[in-house]
């Protein structure tokens, strides 16, 4: 009984391990530094955004769906990305994100729902982002650690997915669409 305990333990280890290096978090921005067209978040998330998406929670079935608009404003290499979001429930959201793009591709993200300063990579066609999240109380007033890849498409389309994670395990996760309004 020990060693069938121990080979269990043993597999999902190896399994926790794998999932981790080759899932959703072990994406590497590198790998995607040659793709194109080349995602630059001061272009492709300025002016009137659209966004749609919906919300999987923890079993995998839809939690919430969405519209939002979007508007970004740019200064050089300092802009902000103001967010409404709609939701079918009929509740709304709002968030403005304060961006700051270093030379080398890397930024830094604030918003008032973020805990501490968010953190990310443009890279050929993706961009990569890690952020502590504060829901909101009517939400349960959780903080969730949330990886955003956005991955840009040859027409203009940006495709969005989030996973969100509390305590290491995956509690959430966001998929949506970002493009220039009509």
């Amino acid at each position: 009984m020990l060693y069938l305990s121990l080979a269990l333990l043993a597999g999902l280890t190896g399994w926790l391990v794998f999932r981790r290096r080759y899932g959703f978090r072990g994406q590497d921005p590198r790998t995607y530094a040659g793709t194109q067209p080349a995602f630059d978040i001061r272009s492709h998330l300025n002016g009137p955004l659209d966004c749609e998406g919906v919300i999987y929670g923890p079993l995998g079935t839809v939690s919430s769906r969405f519209t939002a608009r979007m508007q970004g404003d740019w200064n050089g290499a300092t802009g902000t990305l103001a967010e409404h979001f709609c939701y079918a429930s009929g509740g709304t959201q709002d968030r403005k994100w304060h961006l700051d793009v270093a030379n080398d591709g890397s930024f830094t993200a604030t918003a008032d729902d973020i805990i501490g300063t968010g953190r990310g990579v443009m890279s050929g066609a993706t961009v990569c982002m890690s952020y502590r999240l504060k829901l909101p109380q009517e939400a349960g007033g959780h903080v969730l650690d949330v990886t955003d890849w956005m991955y840009l498409m040859d027409n203009g389309v940006i495709m969005n997915r989030s996973e969100m994670r509390k305590y290491g395990l995956r509690v959430a996760e966001l998929i949506a669409t970002m493009r220039p309004a009509a």
